[in-house]
């Protein structure tokens, strides 16, 4: 069947305007490690999946998840010791209190039940997060994406929510401000949300931040930002909610986003990368949290706390830690952005590099000096990078940020082939280029 063919039928059959990446699509047909292939066998080096965060089809995984599945899987209603051995391997590798979990199958509902949770245990109903972030699409969550703005959006205003200036230096609040200035600027924004939400007589539940503000276009965050809001937070009563969907799992170079930004939640949810394509989510907390959620929400989840889940999940945590994967996302991540700053000096587009471990975001620009974005050409770069067998993606509020998050086995000879192609295309892409 033909990509027309195929892209007509979906639409008859999921409805039109579903999602695609690219100008032309592709048909994924098989994954193998850090590659995917289509329907011709054409091989694609794939830089943007985060959910086979093990790489694609990892034999490991694959054993684990066909072993317990021909044993047993069952909802959560019955004892079974894997998943309570899953949920002490996973509690261990945070930071303490944290030592207990309750498992979903997405990361929007992890977040709903970390959201519930910080109201059961503060009483109160208020959530604070960045204006630009995205956390999920149900009902409540979805309150939360680029909330601030949403009267330009023509929706309505949530009481009960509040927005603050997501904190980055490259487009900051004000050009001319010190580092400790600008940090200063973004945290005053914290405290006028909560006093917005006072205000209106909605005391503060939670702040709900990824760490690494990856929706946001991962920008480079004032130094102490993280802990000082933290702080703020709980003087006026609040938790802090540590969205890890993207940023965990060694993602980072460290085991969980909120490491590299120096600060420690008191509710952490996670999703994508948890069971290496099968869905596996949770949060996680201190115990005193969590049984105040038990105490007064009934949450049943049919798929969640499984014991496949847990066999999964077992297994890419083996993985992650055998393969030394953390340590590798930093080491390439590294090299990856000090290749591509080195070429900023001929590529007046690209201006900026940032990012963590294996999480890199590319300013894209039709003017440097003015940092006018360009969403454009960012897409330009995207789709000519997937006709060479590179596939990336967009990201960030001006939708200008190229978006590079390959899964973690991602060698440095990956990173040379990327790296090779990137530069002829800017080449070819960039008049001013030599």
């Amino acid at each position: 069947m033909t990509n027309n063919d195929l892209l007509a039928r979906r639409e008859r059959l999921l409805g039109t305007g579903t999602a695609l990446f690219y100008d032309d699509p592709v048909q994924i047909v098989r994954g193998e490690g850090v590659w995917l292939y289509d329907e011709t066998g054409r091989r694609y080096l794939d830089m943007y999946n985060n959910v086979p965060c093990v790489g694609h089809a990892h034999p490991h995984v694959v054993e684990a998840m066909q072993r317990q599945a021909e044993t047993l899987n069952v909802h959560s209603r019955y004892l079974h010791e894997g998943i309570l051995d899953y949920a002490e391997r996973l509690t261990a590798l945070h930071a303490d209190p944290i030592s207990t979990a309750i498992f979903t199958c997405t990361g929007t509902e992890a977040n709903e039940v970390a959201i519930q949770m910080a109201r059961a245990a503060t009483g109160n109903r208020g959530i604070v997060a960045s204006d630009s972030a995205y956390h999920g699409n149900s009902t409540e969550v979805a309150k939360l994406s680029r909330i601030g703005s949403r009267e330009a959006r023509g929706l309505a205003p949530e009481p009960e929510y509040e927005s603050f200036p997501f904190p980055e230096q490259y487009r900051s609040l004000d050009d001319s401000a010190s580092e400790q200035e600008l940090l200063n600027l973004y945290l005053d924004g914290v405290r006028k949300a909560i006093a917005e939400l006072q205000s209106r007589g909605v005391a503060l539940a939670a702040m709900l931040v990824c760490p690494i503000l990856a929706n946001e276009g991962i920008p480079n965050i004032p130094t102490g930002f993280m802990a000082q809001a933290t702080e703020i937070v709980h003087q006026a009563g609040g938790l802090v909610i540590c969205d890890e969907v993207q940023a965990g799992f060694g993602r980072t170079g460290s085991w969980w986003g909120y490491e590299t930004s120096d600060f420690e939640p008191d509710i952490v949810s996670m999703g994508k990368p948890m069971g290496n394509g099968m869905p596996v989510a949770g949060v996680v907390a201190p115990l005193n949290l969590v049984n105040a959620f038990r105490q007064k929400v009934r949450y049943f989840n049919t798929f969640a706390a499984s014991p496949l889940q847990a066999a999964v999940g077992m297994a890419v945590i083996d993985v992650i830690e055998q393969e030394d994967l953390v340590q590798n996302a930093a080491d390439i991540g590294a090299y990856m952005r000090d290749e591509l700053r080195g070429m900023q000096e001929f590529c007046e587009p690209l201006a900026e590099v940032r990012g963590q471990g294996l999480f890199v975001g590319l300013e894209w620009v039709s003017d440097r000096h003015a940092k006018t974005a360009d969403p454009q050409g960012a897409d330009l770069i995207v789709n000519r990078l997937k006709e060479k067998g590179f596939l990336l993606s967009r990201a960030g509020i001006l939708g200008n940020v190229v978006k590079i998050r390959p899964p973690l086995p991602f060698h440095r000879e990956h990173a040379d082939l990327f790296l090779s192609a990137f530069e002829e295309t800017i080449r070819e892409t960039d008049p001013s280029s030599p």
